[in-house]
């Protein structure tokens, strides 16, 4: 039985949205009832449509009586996560050739790294490429020539990127397929205590590349559990992968099976036959909820506390952080997996990965059951493990029992009753906090702050001592509309350093710290952002910040008279929005909306 709270939660996420969920529909069944749109193309159209193809293909293509799957990729051979992706349009072809289908390579969308731009310019146009992927997908699938489309991505914002951009294209079937983690290297704790060691200058940097190399070493996407690895979980509780897909790692028979028995789903779930599964009716308010459920159990990335919104907004859904908190208060958190745990997504994976976690919240009737997927009707379907039988994709049943409940357990006796990510309110504006990796002893903070624009001169600051004491450091101008909302990674090591030397610790910023939010209580994506005049911008060094995660409240300590007569700070003129790009996004900067309204560009 569904619990009753997740029920209301969910009701109360369906009647806000009433208006913009009926519109988001009607447009999607207007563009439905053309039917399979490339049988609607003149000659001339549809002859560009298939000029490249074989004879055989465009013979297919002219009947329109087989179904044509369009491809949309985010390969690149520089990310790791996304070059084992350049053989998939072949086999892809392959298999819908198999089942008397076509399959086109539809278009390309950008895929920048975050690991690679991090603390770098590029950084700052990391949150808008997950709009440009969006749009980017749009024009791959605008030439109606598609009657299901497969989108191949993994990573930060290139999977919110590919679903706002398919829900666009809702009356078409979608499927995502993933490319799965690398294998195991450098345990994830002790890379983290590499990065303190570096840090405090006690190795040199050789010695921190080795160790970097050692974790990130092979094709597949980085083992912790941060936005990347978020992303599949989620996936798997909408129903938009087929079961199983989403941390096998990468070259192996059973990863080129899940692939192709994707395709194979794809052109059966087609309006052409009698099992039709568009996008619009697998992306709903429960399988939204479903999502930030699975989020919440995992202790995934916060990152998503911005994406999901965007994603749901692109389907006529409205939530807001609020939902988030609620949410959490209700889901047990049932896994430990890096920055929230040490092991790494292949530990998860061999534990009971995605299928556990969902049973579990399942039996619990923490997830809606009764909904629509890709692999047909009910969430139960995700229950199941892939195997290969005779060199074919099978299922069988999930683990009842977690295999490692250091890492896994069940959701009746889970590591915390909380999934961890909470609403923080108060005089500094909303921002949320994931507490799901912060001792309870440090969820509460109240020490003078220490005000930064820039990630390098918190660094020179702390290198000169001047950190050595309680301190909430508050990193301003970070947002979006400042300056895009790069994540701020090169924060966590000195802010743990401090923490370890027994010091009072906290950070306060409306820039995003992502999945790598960890033992530092941080409360990010603060709203107003300063550069809008929001109450960050007021702070002054030395103002007592209060930040106490249990009553979810976050406060300058200063009186209300001062408060409200204080001018907002300017941000610092030595910041440039050029180079490396940058001057290119200042439109998205100007148009970009709050992080609780998704961060997006797009009118919902």
């Amino acid at each position: 039985m569904i619990n009753p709270k997740l029920q209301a939660i969910t009701q109360n996420i369906r009647e806000r949205s009433s208006g913009a969920r009926a519109s988001y529909l009607k447009r999607i069944d207007e563009m439905r009832r053309n039917g399979p749109l490339r049988g609607s193309l003149s000659c001339s159209n549809l002859a560009h449509g298939f000029a490249a193809c074989n004879t055989e293909d465009k013979q297919r293509l002219k009947l329109s009586e087989a179904a044509n799957i369009g491809i949309v990729s985010a390969y690149n051979d520089m990310l790791s996560a996304h070059q084992p992706l350049a053989n998939f349009p072949d086999l892809i072809k392959r298999a819908a050739h198999g089942v008397g289908c076509t399959a086109q390579f539809a278009g390309g969308v950008p895929a920048m790294c975050d690991g690679v731009t991090q603390g770098t310019a590029g950084m700052e146009l990391s949150l808008f490429s997950r709009d440009i992927i969006a749009g980017a997908t749009a024009i791959a699938l605008s030439h109606n020539m598609f009657d299901g489309v497969l989108c191949l991505g993994v990573c930060d914002k290139i999977v919110p990127g590919l679903l706002i951009g398919a829900l666009s294209f809702g009356h078409l079937p979608v499927i995502f397929v993933p490319a799965g983690p690398m294998t195991s290297g450098l345990d994830n704790s002790e890379k983290s205590a590499i990065r303190q060691q570096f840090a405090e200058g006690k190795i040199s940097r050789q010695a921190l590349l080795e160790a970097e190399s050692q974790a990130y070493h092979g094709p597949g996407t980085c083992t912790f559990y941060g936005t990347a690895n978020s992303n599949q979980m989620l996936l798997e509780a909408m129903g938009l992968h087929i079961p199983g897909a989403a941390f096998e790692n990468p070259g192996t028979p059973l990863r080129e099976a899940l692939t192709t028995a994707a395709t194979e789903r794809v052109c059966k779930i087609t309006a052409l036959g009698a099992h039709y599964t568009p996008m619009a009716s697998v992306v709903d308010e429960k399988s939204i909820v479903n999502a930030i459920v699975a989020l919440l159990a995992t202790g995934g990335s916060t990152n998503h506390a911005i994406h999901w919104i965007a994603v749901a907004r692109a389907a006529g859904i409205i939530i807001d952080w609020q939902d988030f908190s609620e949410l959490s208060a209700l889901t047990p958190l049932v896994a430990r997996v890096y920055p929230n745990g040490n092991a790494d997504v292949n530990h998860f994976h061999a534990a009971g990965g995605s299928a556990f976690v969902i049973r579990t919240l399942l039996d619990q009737g923490l997830l809606h059951e009764d909904v629509t997927t890709v692999w047909g009707q009910g969430l139960r379907h995700y229950t199941q493990e892939a195997r290969l039988s005779e060199g074919r994709l099978s299922y069988v049943e999930g683990l009842r029992d977690s295999a490692d409940t250091s890492v896994l357990r069940p959701a009746d006796d889970a590591f915390a009753q909380e999934g961890g990510l909470r609403l923080l309110q108060g005089n500094l504006g909303r921002a949320v906090i994931k507490v799901s990796a912060v001792a309870d002893k440090h969820c509460s903070v109240e020490a003078p702050a220490r005000i930064f624009t820039e990630q390098d001169a918190l660094r020179l600051a702390f290198e000169a001592g001047e950190l050595d004491r309680d301190v909430v450091v508050v990193v301003r101008f970070q947002g979006p509309k400042a300056n895009g909302m790069p994540e701020l990674h090169k924060l966590t090591p000195y802010l743990g350093i401090l923490q370890d030397r027994g010091f009072k610790v906290a950070l306060v910023t409306d820039g995003r710290m992502s999945g790598a939010s960890g033992k530092v209580p941080a409360a990010i994506h603060l709203s107003p952002e300063a550069l809008g005049g929001g109450a960050i911008s007021k702070v002054r060094d030395g103002d007592m910040i209060r930040l106490d995660a249990r009553s979810g409240t976050l406060d300058a300590l200063v009186p209300a008279d001062e408060w409200h007569l204080r001018i907002p700070a300017t941000r610092p003129e030595h910041h440039s929005d050029y180079g490396s790009g940058r001057e290119l996004f200042a439109f998205m900067r100007d148009a970009v909306s709050a992080a609780e309204q998704g961060a997006t560009v797009f009118k919902s």
